[in-house]
C-alpha cells in the first residue's frame, strides 16, 4: 500500500509540474552527456598516448664532419657511441642513418604525398643520426645526459615532446567540456531546488493532512525526492543514448580516417558502457543531494 501511495505521488508531482520536469530532465541530460564526453576523452587520449608512446623514438643528430667523413659509422667516435646506445639500459634497438638514408627516409616517408618538396631534399639537408628505441620512453633524460655532449653528437631530439603537445590541446577540449558540463550541473542543481520547492508548496495541505494523522517528516518528504530521483535517471539515461548516437552518427565518421592511420584510438562500444554507470551514479546523486538540502532548509513539515 505504502509502495503504491509513494508511486502514485511521484507520478502525479512529475505531471503537475510537466514544464519545470522537462526543462530539468533537459538540462540533467545536457550536463551528464558533457561530463561523459570529457569522460570519453581522457579515454581516448590515455589510449592514444600509449599508441604514440609506443612509437617514440629518440634522435641523436651528428655533428657534420662525422656525416660527411663516416657514412658507414666506422670511426672510433661514431662506433663507440653506436656501442654505448646498444649497452645502455632501456635501449631496444639503434639504428643509424647516414645522409643518404636520412633523405630516402624523408622522401618515403615525411614528404611522401608532397613530390614538390622532396625533390628539393637533398644529403646536405639532414645530418647523420641514430634512431634510438626505448623500452621506456621516461628514460629519454638518460639518453640526453649521457650523450648530448659527447664528441661527435650536434643535438638529441625526443618525440615525446612533440606527443605531449599532442595531449595538451587533447586536454584542452575535455577540460573544455568540463567547464561547461559544471556549469549545466549548476543549472540542474538549482532546477532541482525549484522544482522540489514548487511541488511541496503545491501539496503543502496534503502534507499537512498526512502529519496529523500520524505520517512522519521523513515519509511526507520522500515522494519529493523520488520525483528528483525519476527525472535525473530519465536525464541519464537520455545522455547515455546521445553519447551512443553521437559515437555511432558523427564521431566515428568525422574520425574514422584517423582511426584507420592509428592517428588516434577509437572510441568503442565498450568505453561508453563504462562511463554510463558513472553518469547514472552521479545522476542519481545530484538529484538525491540536491532535494535532500532542499526539503531539509525550505520545507518545514
Amino acid at each position: 500500500m505504502r509502495a503504491s501511495f509513494l508511486f502514485g505521488e511521484v507520478l502525479t508531482g512529475l505531471r503537475r509540474n510537466i514544464t519545470m520536469t522537462i526543462a530539468m530532465i533537459l538540462t540533467t541530460a545536457i550536463s551528464l552527456g558533457l561530463f561523459g564526453g570529457g569522460l570519453l576523452v581522457v579515454q581516448m587520449a590515455n589510449k592514444t598516448q600509449q599508441i604514440f608512446l609506443d612509437r617514440v623514438e629518440v634522435q641523436i643528430f651528428l655533428t657534420d664532419d662525422i656525416s660527411t667523413s663516416d657514412p658507414q659509422c666506422t670511426s672510433d667516435i661514431c662506433a663507440s657511441l653506436r656501442s654505448d646506445l646498444e649497452s645502455t639500459p632501456s635501449v631496444v634497438s639503434v639504428q643509424y642513418l647516414n645522409r643518404d638514408d636520412a633523405v630516402a627516409d624523408a622522401t618515403e616517408r615525411v614528404f611522401r604525398d608532397q613530390p614538390e618538396l622532396a625533390s628539393l631534399v637533398s644529403p646536405d639537408s639532414f645530418p647523420a643520426s641514430f634512431k634510438v628505441k626505448l623500452s621506456d620512453p621516461e628514460r629519454f633524460g638518460v639518453i640526453e645526459d649521457q650523450f648530448g655532449l659527447r664528441p661527435g653528437v650536434q643535438s638529441v631530439l625526443n618525440q615525446r615532446d612533440l606527443v605531449d603537445r599532442l595531449f595538451s590541446v587533447l586536454a584542452g577540449v575535455r577540460n573544455a567540456a568540463f567547464a561547461v558540463a559544471v556549469v549545466q550541473a549548476i543549472a540542474a542543481v538549482l532546477l532541482i531546488a525549484n522544482m522540489v520547492q514548487i511541488a511541496a508548496f503545491t501539496r503543502r495541505t496534503e502534507v499537512g493532512i498526512m502529519r496529523l494523522v500520524g505520517a512522519s517528516r521523513w515519509y511526507t518528504q520522500l515522494p519529493f525526492l523520488l520525483e528528483a530521483v525519476v527525472a535525473s535517471l530519465i536525464g541519464a539515461a537520455l545522455a547515455i543514448a546521445g553519447l551512443f548516437t553521437a559515437k555511432v552518427g558523427f564521431v566515428d565518421s568525422v574520425l574514422g580516417d584517423l582511426y584507420q592511420a592509428n592517428i588516434l584510438a577509437r572510441i568503442t562500444t565498450s568505453d561508453v558502457l563504462l562511463v554510463s554507470p558513472v553518469l547514472l551514479v552521479v545522476g542519481v546523486g545530484m538529484a538525491t543531494v540536491t532535494s535532500y538540502v532542499t526539503l531539509r532548509l525550505y520545507v518545514r513539515h
